[in-house]
């Protein structure tokens, strides 16, 4: 089948999307940046051909009249798929792990680390289950933040009791996981993962008919996804292995991806990790006017990064923080470099955290209205964008310097908001051949 894809290389993130020839979203994918954007842009790609993959198996055990046993399997197969690629990988940094088992420091001790190594990644993968089991919460879906939390915390433990340098453990999997990150898994590989999951889904007490599952993901996986053409875009587009006519600047593509969200979008806000967008559209998603950040990253994805970091709590958990706020502090900058200073005497002073979060969430927004603002101001519809949009403190207060600013207006978020601009790469892509 012809398959029209959209690639946004984000500072921090990298998505995509693939669409069909009548416009279907099928799939999305997303991954961290890497140094190697070339790789970036495979895997995330490889993510959105694999959730293709499941659109493609639901549909089919749909048009067999299975629609309602169809949405449960396909929750199954999906937490079991993830657990087989986490336990396929995992597989190949404990590999990569003891291939770094070398070198003056370790002299006489190989065989200690290598026993120490074995421990951490039994217990390991004696917690896969768990951590993709039914009702799991997990921090990121990222392998690499996933097992080096889990890698760390084992190790620590191990090391202490083998009378070990935990820094030797630590810079072995350093090693290793940036090896283990360029690293590309094969078509054949997917498709194992794929046939592993349904079998572990089908053994677990399932009342369906196996073989027609069976048969409905065989067919599935025959389907060749052809790679029509590839538009792609983002802060690191310049490094995105595609020809020049294939690149589209992201302003371009944000403002055609909210349009294809939200039809009736004429202003667009997207906050990303590196920068934000004030963007106006006509009717047709085609921008009439915008306004970026300049090249600091102050008031984007980063600083909130750098903020999470200084208080040693991970991103996602900002915003829920800052909504238990009773007053929101006055934040005197946005500027990532003063941050963590300015940060450190407000708590010295005995501001709470929460206020201080609230203070820094509404900062943030305060900077994005003053984009906004020279870009045209806000008309209605609104649409929020980019991974902040997820931020229930930064939305919050974004709804109340809009009210104040401009009446009472619908901001629209869409649930996959972060994919905005792969959306509308992979539109310009559909375009381009039609």
């Amino acid at each position: 089948m012809r398959c029209f894809i959209g690639i946004d290389l984000g500072s921090t993130t990298t998505k995509s999307v693939l669409m069909d020839e009548n416009m279907k979203v099928l799939g999305r994918g997303i991954t961290g940046s890497r140094s190697n954007y070339d790789i970036a842009a495979a895997v995330t790609k490889q993510e959105a051909k694999i959730g293709t993959r499941f659109t493609l198996f639901r549909d089919r055990l749909a048009s067999n009249g299975k629609a309602q046993d169809a949405e449960h399997l396909i929750g199954d197969l999906e937490r079991t798929f993830r657990l087989e690629q986490f336990l396929y990988m995992l597989s190949e940094l404990e590999s990569t792990c003891d291939g770094f088992v070398s070198g003056p420091r370790v002299v006489g001790k190989e065989s200690i680390i290598r026993e120490a190594l074995d421990t951490v990644f039994k217990n390991l993968r004696a917690e896969a289950i768990g951590i993709y089991g039914p009702n799991a919460a997990r921090k990121s879906d990222f392998f690499r933040d996933i097992a080096g939390s889990r890698y760390m915390a084992l190790a620590e433990d191990v090391a202490k009791k083998a009378d070990l340098n935990f820094d030797l453990l630590v810079n072995i999997y350093d090693k290793s996981i940036n090896e283990i990150e360029n690293r590309m898994s094969s078509d054949d590989d997917v498709s194992k993962w794929f046939v592993k999951a349904l079998d572990r889904v089908l053994a677990d007490g399932s009342t369906l008919n196996k073989e027609n599952i069976t048969s409905a993901m065989n067919d599935t996986l025959s389907i060749p996804l052809d790679e029509t053409y590839v538009v792609g875009t983002g802060y690191g587009r310049v490094r995105l292995p595609f020809p020049k006519e294939h690149i589209r600047s992201e302003i371009l593509c944000h403002g055609l991806g909210a349009h294809m969200m939200f039809p009736g979008t004429r202003t667009v806000l997207d906050i990303g990790g590196q920068d934000t967008k004030g963007i106006q559209v006509d009717e047709n998603g085609i921008v009439e006017n915008f306004q970026m950040n300049d090249r600091c990253a102050a008031g984007c994805g980063r600083y909130l990064g750098y903020i999470a970091n200084e208080m040693n709590m991970g991103l996602h958990e900002l915003g829920p923080m800052a909504m238990k706020a009773n007053k929101v502090s006055r934040i005197n900058s946005t500027c990532t470099v003063f941050a963590g200073a300015e940060l450190r005497d407000r708590l010295s002073l005995g501001e709470k955290r929460e206020d201080i979060l609230a203070g820094l969430h509404r900062a943030i927004i305060l900077r994005a209205m003053s984009i906004l603002s020279r870009a045209g101001g806000i008309r209605d519809e609104f649409t929020f964008t980019g991974g902040v949009a997820k931020n229930e403190a930064a939305v919050r207060e974004l709804n109340k310097l809009v009210e104040e600013n401009y009446g009472k207006l619908k901001i629209n978020i869409d649930p996959d908001s972060i994919y905005t601009g792969a959306l509308g790469g992979a539109t310009f892509a559909h375009r381009a051949c039609n």
